[in-house]
């Protein structure tokens, strides 16, 4: 379920009904909210009205970089849209042109985009120290094709591609 509430729309994550020896039960909803996709709690009387919203999902390709946003592809459509900045924000660290990600639109707006959970990406240049590695060094940052940092094991090379989970930032294997 999709609600709006002062002036956001959210996602309902779960709920759970309190009821309490003294008193009036409540709900007490976890929300995440789909533009800046921070998740709080928000407890609701039982008779309180909410405003249910209608989002849609749509499978967009991005394509590159335009002006103040970036340009994708909705697949379904063969429409161009755009996207703001501050919608993709740190998700630009993993696009690349032809990387599928999944919209949420609320209308003609776009909301939010989801990354896939993993992507292939190569290693473009990785940190080198000046010193010798110890023992007890076991990662080192590398920096990948789309610009994004990660940590990675040392027998990651320049020109390797890995695998990374997109949604915590981590290396999981060479491909």
């Amino acid at each position: 379920m999709v609600l709006s509430l002062d002036g956001k729309i959210y996602r309902v994550e779960s709920i759970t009904k309190v009821n309490l020896p003294k008193g009036v039960p409540f709900i007490k909803a976890k929300l995440k909210c789909l533009a800046s996709e921070e998740v709080c709690e928000k407890n609701f009387k039982p008779d309180q009205l909410v405003e249910e919203v209608m989002v849609s999902e749509r499978n967009l390709e991005y394509l590159y970089p335009e002006g103040g946003g970036h340009l994708f592809l909705d697949i379904d459509y063969l429409e161009h849209v755009s996207v703001s900045k501050e919608i993709v924000g740190d998700k630009i660290h993993y696009l690349k042109e032809g990387i599928q990600v999944k919209a949420i639109l609320y209308g003609t707006q776009v909301f939010s985009i989801e990354l896939p959970p993993f992507l292939e990406l190569m290693v473009v240049k990785i940190e080198e120290s000046d010193s010798q590695f110890s023992i007890s060094d076991t990662d080192r940052t590398a920096t990948l094709e789309t610009g994004g940092v990660v940590k990675v094991p040392l027998f990651i090379a320049m020109g390797d591609v890995i695998k990374v989970d997109t949604q915590n930032g981590e290396f999981i294997q060479r491909i």
